[in-house]
C-alpha cells in the first residue's frame, strides 16, 4: 500500500517533531509575557484616592470687549454667563442680543448671518443651528493660555491696507 511505507513514517515524524517545537517556543514565549511585570496604566497616585480639583477660573466680568485672536473668531462674552438658561425652549442670551432689545439693553446686536439658513435665505428669528450661543462663544476667564497664541495680524507684518500708499 501506498504511504505506509520507511519514507512516509520519517515525514510524519519530523513533522510532529516541528509542531512540538512550535508549540514549545509559543507558550514559552507565551509564559514569558504573562510572568513580566505589564505596563502601569495609572498616574502616580493610587486608584480611587481623592485628588483635590484645581479651582476654578475666574471669569472676567468687566464688560470690555477684547480683541479677537483671529480672524472670523466669534466674539468673547466679556460678562458672567452662569444660570444663564440655554436649552430648546429658552435662551437668556437673546433677551439682550436680539436685535428688537439691543436699543434698551445695550447690549451689541448679534450678527445678521445668525438670522440666515444654511442657504442664505434670511428669516425672520434666529436660525435654529446659531440658536445654542455657546458652541461657538466662550466667556473670558482669567488664565493662562494652554497654547501659545502665536498669531500675528496683518497690520503687524507691515502689509498696508488698500489706498495707504
Amino acid at each position: 500500500m501506498r504511504g505506509q511505507g520507511y519514507y512516509s513514517r520519517l515525514t510524519r515524524h519530523k513533522t510532529l517533531t516541528a509542531a512540538a517545537i512550535a508549540a514549545f517556543l509559543v507558550g514559552t514565549a507565551a509564559l514569558a509575557q504573562i510572568a513580566s511585570q505589564p505596563p502601569q496604566l495609572i498616574g502616580a497616585q493610587p486608584p480611587m484616592q481623592a485628588i483635590p480639583a484645581a479651582p476654578l477660573p475666574k471669569w472676567v466680568v468687566d464688560d470690555v470687549r477684547q480683541m479677537r485672536a483671529f480672524p472670523d473668531q466669534p466674539p468673547l462674552i466679556p460678562h458672567s454667563i452662569e444660570g444663564y438658561q440655554l436649552s430648546v425652549n429658552a435662551n437668556r442670551c437673546l433677551t439682550c442680543h436680539k436685535r428688537e432689545f439691543t436699543l434698551g439693553s445695550g447690549a451689541p446686536m448679534i450678527s445678521v448671518t445668525h438670522y440666515m439658513t444654511r442657504d442664505g435665505q434670511m428669516l425672520a428669528d434666529v436660525s435654529p443651528r446659531r440658536y445654542f450661543c455657546t458652541a461657538c462663544h466662550v466667556p473670558q476667564a482669567d488664565i493662562r493660555p494652554l497654547v501659545e497664541n502665536r498669531f500675528i495680524d496683518m497690520s503687524e507684518m507691515g502689509v498696508n491696507h488698500v489706498g495707504d500708499q
